[in-house]
């Protein structure tokens, strides 16, 4: 482990950080395509490459969706393998080697501490070294805290080696935000157990809300006094909202529909939590191919927000659509500054949020036009109209890295999957890295004569 960690850091000293983070995925993401890919992690014949590739990338990118049954296919090697994948993919590579780093040499370098803040923040963080204890031990304890109690829940249907190993595998998941899971249908199984739907979700909202705001809660919580960051508000605020909204609105959509068989209380339960998992878990209650397009429309909604910043999820972050709202409200009031809270929010982070959202469209759109030329020839020799809501939702899905799909993931061709991959991989490294470009641009002092344009 030191030789490595040497060795690592020595050659990314001359890399920009955001560099360093993209090529540390990369990496961990072509060896679990390496491992993935050998007999040891298969039930009967080989993986593919493509496939070994496609599920590592969407291990590491703690995305979820599947070309073959987690449960089934893989053997416990290749879901061990999976589950460290979403596990390193989920806190951040550079967290952890930051981390061990840390342990061996007691303090950090400069290039460590830079590397760090580049995957919880793009901003210097005070306090780095509890921040990033808090971190990792407070990562291990309450996904060891959702497996007992999900552990407590398995036993009853099954063996109790047989329940831990199902209990630490989906605590893992649901905390990294990934959507794996060991069962075929996900979760409807257990579609009005309170029990096991209350402890998935409070392990993907825990894991969704961002390291920064844990540990801003938790240092209210032990002084007992002050207050919430701006930062934490927002989060906390924006994440209640679309909770509580996205809940709604499946309800509404699903009522007659897919929840038409379920119990009151199921109906409840179930639009709560793909309210929640659709912002970047991935995990499902009930059967997203068989889901209203409205439903459908509405969940794509919820997966380009995402999840916070500094979190396991993805997506645009939480932060980044409170800012645009904020924005509206702000011009359509005449207001030239932003405010959120009474506060007022820097036109370099309103840039940041309109540059990231500009991003998200884009990279969506074109990869919209790529699959639906893939798989015009593939899926069904020819796409009929109705498949455009599937791979618009799919490549929502990839690009937000949450996990749901309507059901052609394993149907796409080598073509489309590669497409899937790299939505993927930037979904999980590009806004980071645009964020970081963004800020690390010096301002430029020139300025032009300005002329009035006709808008609207």
């Amino acid at each position: 482990m030191k030789l490595f960690l040497s060795l690592w850091h020595r050659t990314s000293k001359r890399l920009h950080p955001s560099h360093t983070l993209a090529i540390s995925f990369f990496i961990f993401i072509m060896i679990g395509t390496g491992l993935l890919y050998t007999q040891w992690s298969c039930n009967g014949d080989r993986l593919s490459f493509i496939d070994a590739l496609f599920t590592a990338t969407s291990a590491t990118c703690v995305t979820g969706l599947i070309t073959q049954d987690t449960g089934a296919f893989f053997t416990r090697f290749g879901q061990l393998v999976i589950l460290a994948l979403i596990q390193l993919g989920g806190l951040g590579i550079m967290t952890f080697s930051t981390f061990f780093a840390y342990i061996i040499a007691g303090r950090f370098t400069l290039r460590g501490r830079d590397l760090i803040e580049t995957s919880v923040s793009s901003k210097p963080v005070p306090y780095l070294g509890k921040l990033l204890l808090f971190t990792v031990v407070g990562t291990l304890i309450v996904e060891a805290i959702g497996a007992v109690i999900l552990t407590f829940r398995f036993s009853q249907d099954y063996p109790l080696d047989r329940s831990i190993y199902l209990a630490i595998f989906h605590a893992v998941s649901a905390f990294c935000n990934a959507g794996f899971s060991l069962f075929s249908d996900s979760l409807i199984a257990y579609q009005n157990d309170w029990i096991i739907n209350a402890t998935v979700l409070c392990l993907i909202i825990i894991g969704g809300i961002g390291f920064w705001v844990l540990y801003d809660l938790m240092n209210l919580f032990k002084n007992g006094s002050g207050q919430l960051t701006l930062h934490s508000k927002l989060v906390l605020t924006v994440t209640a909202s679309l909770v509580l909204f996205g809940a709604m609105l499946f309800l509404f959509f699903e009522w007659n529909h897919t929840l038409q068989p379920i119990p009151m209380n199921g109906k409840i339960l179930s639009s709560i939590f793909q309210s929640v998992t659709a912002r970047t878990a991935g995990f499902n209650t009930v059967d997203v191919g068989g889901l209203d397009e409205g439903s459908l429309l509405m969940l794509m909604i919820l997966m380009v927000i995402g999840a916070s910043p500094s979190s396991t999820g993805g997506g645009i972050k939480t932060t980044t659509f409170g800012v645009i709202l904020a924005l509206i409200f702000s011009r359509l009031r005449s207001q030239e500054q932003v405010r959120l809270f009474n506060r007022g929010i820097p036109e370099s982070i309103v840039s940041k949020a309109i540059g990231i959202s500009f991003f998200w469209i884009v990279t969506v759109t074109v990869a919209v036009m790529c699959l639906l030329v893939s798989e015009s020839y593939g899926v069904l020799g020819h796409a009929p109209r109705g498949m455009m809501m599937d791979i618009f939702f799919e490549c929502f899905s990839a690009f937000g890295t949450v996990g749901l799909s309507t059901g052609i993931t394993p149907l796409l061709t080598k073509a489309g999957k590669v497409v899937i991959i790299i939505l993927m991989y930037v979904g999980r490294i590009g806004p980071i890295t645009l964020a970081l470009a963004i800020a690390n641009k010096p301002p430029l002092r020139i300025r032009y004569a300005e002329e009035k344009i006709i808008i609207g």
